[in-house]
């Protein structure tokens, strides 16, 4: 156990009564809103079942395409955050979920490859800022002790996402021929729709800081702040620029960018996985939810232990190898359960990744720095977020299977693995 956790001070009654409340009131909501968020992803490898073929997708296509959202997302992820810095977390992440909600529903209209792109590239422009303003917000209100289990359950959004997507987004493409409609036009309707009244909810219930939350009595406000303004931050940044130079950043943009990489070419390509072994699209979405069960719950369990010893570079070193080495185990031939346990191993290890990864960078930034830092890290990160899918469908298309690409996925994973392990290098061992 590391000396910051053991020096961690015990918490006063109205202390974890203010970290309670807080913690119902904004936590649920955006775990749902996560959910829809993640659930926007993934709906696109199950439209692309049926949509590929009716608008004329090739998978290089459908790779670039589902890739290019990324690249969006990524060029405008700093002035969103920084947006967001000026106007507000709550009103920014309101706008966000209401834009992308309404970006996301139009991509029904696409009728082509050209479109398709340019569904894809508004709706990153418009959904661009979500991740790194959410994970500002967390880190403007819970301190130190409790913030990786926090980020945890906001992250339970991205394997939720697949949990009940899979069943959720085989049961849409089902009604096909409804109303005219075809199913794909039905799972991007039916997935995108409610983000627009859970972006007025958050509007209403979300509060920026301590201070403006009527929900708190006056001496819980004033104990979270205290909280928050005695953590010892390790040779703190406060301005954009400092953050954006400092190692620290720049190593951890880095290893997000490994990590995305491998989430998302596994998320978008899993339902094309697995129709490689002749399963039916309902079968399809009943059996995706499993791995992803699986990480839900192992996220929640390393957060927790997390919290309890401190040691968030050992374990971030710990969940991306563990991703490597399940890709690697994935593309054993002959077996599709042997491929599964290798693909649930790989989601395990990219999901909790992402959960102990993102209490690390707040650590040392504050202000300004923590609204840039985190958007540049989430911005150079992201990018993995095209290069997985497009990565995937390119050696799908050259090879003619998925080994190639989830061997790829994999020797990424153990370089993101390495760039984790050098953090011990530049920061404070733990």
């Amino acid at each position: 156990m590391s000396a910051a956790a053991l020096a961690a001070p015990v918490l006063t009654e109205v202390q974890r009564s203010a970290i309670r409340k807080a913690a119902w009131r904004f936590v649920p909501l955006l775990t749902v809103a996560y959910l829809f968020n993640y659930l926007d992803r993934v709906c696109l490898g199950f439209a692309s079942l049926t949509m590929n073929k009716e608008i004329g997708l090739g998978a290089e296509q459908f790779g670039f395409g589902a890739g290019l959202f990324f690249l969006a997302y990524s060029l405008c992820e700093m002035p969103s955050n920084m947006a967001m810095y000026r106007v507000g977390a709550r009103k920014w992440i309101a706008r966000i979920m209401v834009t992308w909600g309404i970006a996301s529903a139009a991509t029904a209209l696409v009728t082509g490859p050209y479109s398709f792109y340019a569904a894809r590239f508004v709706l990153g422009v418009a959904e661009a800022g979500f991740f790194p303003g959410i994970t500002f917000f967390l880190a403007a209100w819970f301190p130190s002790q409790v913030r990786a289990r926090m980020l945890a359950w906001f992250l339970v959004g991205i394997p939720l996402a697949s949990v009940l997507g899979g069943p959720v987004c085989g049961w849409l493409l089902e009604m096909d021929g409804a109303w005219g409609l075809a199913g794909w036009k039905w799972l991007f309707l039916g997935v995108s729709l409610p983000c627009i009244p859970l972006g007025i909810a958050c509007l209403l219930l979300l509060a920026d800081r301590p201070q403006e939350a009527l929900f708190l009595t006056p001496g819980e406000r004033d104990a979270m702040d205290a909280m928050l303004a005695a953590e010892v931050r390790e040779r703190a940044r406060h301005s954009v620029w400092d953050a954006v130079r400092d190692p620290r950043v720049l190593i951890l943009a880095g290893v997000q960018f490994g990590f995305t990489l491998g989430s998302y070419g596994i998320a978008i390509w899993l339902p094309q996985i697995m129709k490689a072994y002749k399963l039916g699209n309902l079968e399809i979405g009943l059996l995706s939810a499993v791995p992803y069960l699986i990480a839900a719950v192992a996220m929640l369990g390393w957060a927790w232990a997390v919290d309890r010893t401190g040691r968030k570079i050992f374990n971030l070193v710990l969940t991306c190898g563990l991703a490597a080495v399940g890709l690697v185990i994935s593309v054993v031939p002959g077996s599709f359960l042997v491929a599964m346990g290798g693909l649930t191993l790989g989601i395990v290890g990219v999901t909790a990744a992402r959960a102990i990864f993102w209490t690390i960078p707040t650590r040392f930034l504050t202000g300004a720095a923590a609204a840039g830092g985190l958007a540049f890290i989430n911005m150079v990160g992201t990018t993995g977020g095209f290069a997985g899918p497009y990565l995937m469908g390119w050696l799908r298309e050259e090879t003619g299977s998925f080994q190639a690409g989830l061997l790829a996925m994999a020797g990424i994973m153990v370089v993101a693995t390495g760039m984790a392990a050098s953090l011990r290098l530049v920061m404070r061992a733990e």
